[in-house]
């Protein structure tokens, strides 16, 4: 059984998966959405990866303000994530982490790498998605 990390953008999902014995995260794919409100494509390809990777839990990165608080946001994912539980078998674990910053840091990794502007955007919502997992690992 593996953990799966997901940080949600409105154009891309970025998807991390944990080793099998919960040490390291690591970037798998960086789903394209192809419209912000159509979303059975993601979640079918998100449906694969679970299966794919023999996923035993979700970790779902949550957009907090910088005061905690919950915004706009974290109330889209929250939706979303609820809307997706109908693919999952039933008292599938998901968890929440914030995820405040956590797409600064991908950012700095990427820049200290000399990666282009243009290639940047290709990778960091998956950068993203394994700082949050790595962090949730850690934490637990």
């Amino acid at each position: 059984m593996r953990v799966m990390g997901l940080d949600f953008g409105s154009k891309t999902v970025g998807v991390a998966i944990s080793d099998p014995l919960f040490v390291t995260a690591q970037g798998i794919e960086i789903v394209r959405r192809q419209d912000e409100n159509k979303l059975r494509q993601t979640l079918r390809r998100l449906e694969e990866l679970i299966v794919e990777y023999e996923v035993g839990q979700l970790v779902i990165g949550l957009p907090k303000n910088m005061n905690n608080s919950l915004g706009f946001k974290a109330e889209e994912i929250q939706n979303f994530i609820e809307g997706f539980k109908s693919y999952l078998p039933d008292a599938f674990p998901i968890d929440w982490i914030d995820e405040r910053l956590t797409t600064v840091q991908a950012e700095n990794v990427l820049l200290e790498a000399n990666v282009s502007r243009k290639k940047r955007k290709k990778f960091v919502d998956k950068i993203a998605a394994v700082f949050m997992l790595q962090t949730y690992m850690d934490m637990h």
